[in-house]
């Protein structure tokens, strides 16, 4: 009993409280594999099929990252396009306006009613001028904007995917 009096007691850890229910835990059997030698003809079929897959993947790849390059360069050419409309539509506008002020300035300065009349005509045809040519100016631009845009993701594309075809 003196023996039990002077050994030091051991540190018991409370344990962590536990939920209401708790997992059972289920180890998966093991299963030994037979031992069966695989005929030579079908070994070579797979290590062929894994052969032309790796070829495939790489040509795909490949594939893919030239079409990637095709519509980097095209995004920017199609940014380039839209940034020089945009630059030429500030630019009509700008001509248009400046050509409103003029025509009020001189509506303005006019003394006689036939001299407004003399100068809304020439306003107005000078305006359907200039008009006409903005229009086909825009025109060909968006049209040229759309080709530079198009063809090459056009080409790119059927080049990319005839390698992997």
């Amino acid at each position: 009993m003196a023996e039990a009096a002077t050994a030091p007691k051991a540190k018991t850890t409370p344990k962590p409280a536990t939920a209401g229910f708790e997992m059972p835990k289920f180890e998966m059997p093991k299963f030994d594999m037979p031992k069966v030698e695989m005929p030579a003809a079908f070994r070579e079929f797979a290590e062929r099929g894994v052969a032309q897959a790796k070829d495939t993947y790489e040509k795909m790849k490949a594939a893919a990252e030239e079409a990637t390059d095709v519509l980097e360069t095209t995004y920017s050419t199609a940014t380039k396009g839209a940034s020089d409309y945009g630059l030429k539509v500030i630019e009509v506008a700008r001509t248009n306006t400046n050509a409103a002020f003029d025509f009020a300035g001189e509506i303005m300065a006019a003394k006689t009613l036939s001299e407004v009349v003399e100068l809304t005509s020439a306003h107005a045809r000078k305006q359907f001028e200039a008009l006409t040519a903005q229009s086909k100016e825009l025109s060909s631009l968006a049209q040229k904007v759309a080709t530079e845009t198009a063809e090459p993701i056009k080409s790119g594309m059927n080049k990319a995917f005839t390698k992997v075809g």
